[in-house]
């Protein structure tokens, strides 16, 4: 759930950012769309279709605990079974299409002016997030027990660490090391920037 709250803020920004440079110019029928609802609805959109996904998987098919006798001659290993693990990667899947569709939003973004633009960054934290779990997949499937839940924990950390080092790295570095830059003025164009 708060993957899809997190990756459904990205894309909602960089949508909203997307319209409002497209409303600007004249004669455009997107001058409607140009308010914080939209980002909103794209927020609640992303986060509700994951809880509904997840609520279906917990109402048909739990995961529960369960002792695994085949991992090693003689030992109990207690773990979690998914349920229903369809259910399981339909839930990845529907991450993934929401980080996708926010790398194409971040790439059809790239033409925007430079200084409002977070397209390169939103694009590559969600190529970064999207790695990190292209290669969970063949690495969960060759795993099992334990070491199953320790691949998943490392995915979650590992994404989540990628994509607030990409976005919120270079913020950090302008607002710590360039605060010049970090003006109205400078935003504006009405200052050169060093």
């Amino acid at each position: 759930m708060v993957f899809a709250l997190c990756v459904s803020c990205i894309l909602a920004k960089t949508v909203l950012v997307m319209i409002a440079f497209r409303a600007s110019k004249p004669n455009s029928d997107l001058r409607r769309w140009a308010n914080p609802q939209v980002s909103y609805v794209v927020i609640c959109m992303g986060t509700v279709i994951q809880l509904l996904i997840c609520t279906i998987w917990l109402i048909i098919s739990p995961p529960f605990p369960q002792f695994n006798v085949k991992a090693k001659t003689g030992v109990l290993v207690y773990e979690c079974n998914e349920g229903s693990s369809t259910a399981f990667w339909f839930t990845l899947g529907y991450l993934s299409l929401l980080a996708l569709i926010s790398c194409l939003v971040a790439f059809l973004a790239r033409e925007l002016p430079d200084r409002f633009n977070e397209a390169k960054y939103i694009t590559f934290s969600m190529l970064a997030f999207l790695t990190v779990w292209v290669s969970f997949i063949p690495a969960s499937l060759s795993t099992s027990g334990k070491y199953t839940v320790a691949m998943e924990i490392f995915a979650i950390m590992s994404s989540s660490w990628a994509i607030l080092c990409c976005l919120f790295l270079p913020k950090c570095y302008i607002i710590l090391f360039h605060p010049h830059i970090n003006s109205r003025k400078s935003l504006l164009g009405k200052q050169m920037i060093m």
